[in-house]
Parts: structure tokens; C-alpha cells; sequence
């Protein structure tokens, strides 16, 4: 931790706050100094996105050449609109910098669950390397040149995941989150297109993987953040008590920002950036601005073919389409993160091992 006092409170209880139940290992050596990076081979920058460029700007005196730098933070600089890599990039020129990211959430993979992730590197041997490195039997690693598509959908998907939490929180329901998500990563696929990657990454694990998860788990800050939103509740960029990191709030003004820079269309960004900074109202900015054009641009073959039906019936059959009731409000004891009731310590352990086993077969590791 930056924190001396809170590097000093880890080490005292021997966890983290976040993770209560899971011991964190004796010789890990807790510190809050930045000289703790001399000598690495290799070094992982996890600060919120908002701090990565301070935190990069800290460690410059200490660091060795040659070390790797590997950045987990998600989300794309405000002022400036780079994403995490080109921060380190340009903070600390001259080193490789590779981004780790995935359906990843840490009471999962501290648990040792099994777990998926993307090394992404432009320069594919040290993709490959940083993929070995990490690589264990619950925590499969697949490599990518594409850093550019694989950042964005780290930094995109928690916007969205705040638009899905906003629909449950009103009583949506499940089908609203997966239009969201499926039109969010056509709007995805066109900013990763235009920002100079390859579109086809946001439909694997950094993008559709991340999505998925972001966007229907507990243990996801945004999800319960846009859940709390659209229960009519305030959240600016931490989470209650427990003060966790909202990432989506920060992003949903930088992504908006560099969409408009490079021309691309993502209405799901640009709504929940009026919910957020302009004040707009969650159930009318979703439904009347978000969902009818979503509709529209999919041509929903379900409303479609319903029309074709009712016209092809007997003149005395025909009856009115009638507007659905308002569903009843989503239940109150939403679990919340961190919850233990939504923890499975009761998994076996020996299946696990063998799906673990299994994630290592040395095939197509490569995505």
C-alpha cells in the first residue's frame, strides 16, 4: 500500500479488509516504500486509474532497466485519454509494459477458483513471458498483441456494468441487461476499431468474459453501484462503508470523452455519462434514450414477427397489443459485496484440482 499506516494494519491482522477469511502469505513482504521495485524483473501496477500516473511518477527513481511492467488498472486517463499502458508508457519510457486483464474478481481467485486472464503485450514475447509468469493451476493466462483492444474492454465494461445495475435496480429484469451487453459491445468493438485495435477482442475473455461478469456479480462494485443508482440511491466514485473503488464512474466520463475524440457512436456510455455528470434521470434516460434505440438498431426480430402473427389472424381474433405491468421492484436483500453468503467455501476441493489441471493443457493459449 502507499499507506504506511495501512500497510502497517495488513500486516498486523494478516488479511486484507476486502477479503476477510483469506490469509495473506507470510513471506509477503508488506511495505509502503517505492525502493521495494529495485531489482525486479518485474513489476505490477494496480493503483485505481485515476492514481496511475502519480504512482508511475513515484516508483521512476527505483526502478532497475530491463524490468517488465505490468499494469492491472482499469479505465482511461480523463485529461489526456490514454489508457494505463501509455501512462507507464510515457511516465517510464523505455520499458515494456504489458496489461494483465479478465474476469478476475480477487474473492474468487484469492480462493484459488478457477480464473481466465489476458496477458497483452505489442511485443508478443513478452506477452507470452508475462503469460508465464502468472500462469497456475486455478489461474489460466492466454496471451495477445492487442494491448489497445484488451485496455479499453477492461475500461469499458465497467460502464456498462453500471447501465445493467441501473436496469435491476428499477426491476428491468434480465432480458434489459442483455441487450445492454450485446449492444455494448457492438458500440465496444467500433471504439476499439477506431482507437487502432482489433475489434474481434471484445468479443473474447477481455471483453465479453469481463463483461459478463462485471455485469451480473455481487462481488462487482459497479453492478451494485448501478443497482444502488437506480434504487434511486447517490454514488459517486466509492461504494458506502466499504469504500471500494467504482471504476465505471471515472470511466463513464474518460471512455465518453475519447469516443466523441475519435467519432464513435456508444449511446450506453453517453447515457450513463448524463445519469452521472448532468443529473438526468436513471429511468428516463434508460428507457426512453437508451432501450427504444437500442431496439431500433437491432430491428427486433421477436417484435417483428409478433406484428406478422396478429395480421395473419382471423378479422374477429385480432386483439390489441396491451402494455405489459410495471414489475415489481427487485428484491431488498440484494446481496452485497463481500457478502459471505455469496462466497462458496463449501466447493471440493478436488474437482477444483482437476478443472485446474485441465486449464493448464497446452493448447491455444494464445487468443
Amino acid at each position: 500500500s502507499y499507506c504506511e499506516e495501512e500497510s502497517n494494519t495488513l500486516r498486523e491482522r494478516g488479511e486484507n479488509k476486502m477479503l476477510p477469511g483469506v490469509p495473506l502469505p507470510k513471506e509477503l513482504a508488506l511495505t509502503h516504500r517505492e525502493d521495494i521495485v529495485a531489482g525486479c524483473e518485474l513489476a505490477v501496477f494496480a493503483p485505481p486509474s485515476y492514481a496511475m500516473r502519480q504512482t508511475a511518477q513515484r516508483v521512476k527513481p527505483y526502478l532497475t532497466p530491463g524490468t517488465v511492467l505490468v499494469t492491472v488498472a482499469k479505465g482511461v486517463e480523463p485529461e489526456s485519454g490514454l489508457r494505463m499502458s501509455e501512462i507507464l508508457a510515457e511516465e517510464l519510457p523505455g520499458y515494456a509494459v504489458a496489461a494483465l486483464s479478465g474476469p478476475s474478481h480477487a474473492e474468487e481467485v484469492a480462493r484459488e477458483m478457477p480464473t481466465g486472464c489476458v496477458a497483452a503485450c505489442p511485443e508478443k514475447a513478452i506477452a507470452e513471458w508475462v503469460q508465464g509468469i502468472f500462469m497456475n493451476p486455478s489461474f489460466r493466462v492466454y496471451s495477445s498483441t492487442d494491448i489497445t483492444g484488451v485496455e479499453l474492454c477492461g475500461a469499458a465494461k465497467n460502464i456498462i456494468a453500471l447501465a445493467a445495475g441501473m436496469a435491476e435496480g428499477m426491476g428491468c429484469g434480465d432480458n434489459a441487461k442483455a441487450l445492454m451487453m450485446s449492444r455494448a459491445l457492438v458500440e465496444l468493438s467500433a471504439l476499439i476499431k477506431a482507437a487502432g485495435g482489433q475489434e474481434n477482442t471484445c468479443f473474447g475473455l477481455a471483453g465479453m468474459g469481463d463483461m459478463i461478469v462485471t455485469c451480473t456479480s455481487p462481488h462487482s462494485r459497479n453492478h451494485m453501484a448501478g443497482v444502488a443508482i437506480g434504487r434511486g440511491e447517490h454514488v459517486a466514485g466509492d461504494l458506502g462503508e466499504r469504500h471500494a473503488v467504482v471504476e465505471g464512474y471515472y470511466a463513464a466520463q474518460s471512455v465518453t470523452a475519447l469516443a466523441q475524440k475519435l467519432g464513435v457512436h456508444m449511446p450506453i456510455c453517453e447515457c450513463v455519462y448524463d445519469i452521472l455528470f448532468n443529473g438526468k434521470d436513471p429511468a428516463a434516460a434508460l428507457t426512453n434514450r437508451l432501450l427504444p434505440r437500442a431496439w431500433m438498431a437491432s430491428s427486433c426480430c421477436g417484435l417483428n414477427l409478433g406484428m406478422t402473427v396478429l395480421l395473419q389472424r382471423p378479422a374477429h381474433q385480432h386483439r390489441p397489443l396491451q402494455r405489459s405491468r410495471q414489475r415489481a421492484p427487485v428484491a431488498e436483500q440484494l446481496p452485497q459485496i463481500g457478502d459471505p453468503s455469496v462466497e462458496r467455501h463449501d466447493r471440493d476441493a478436488e474437482p477444483r484440482a482437476r478443472i485446474g489441471e485441465q486449464m493448464l493443457d497446452p493448447h491455444l493459449l494464445v487468443i
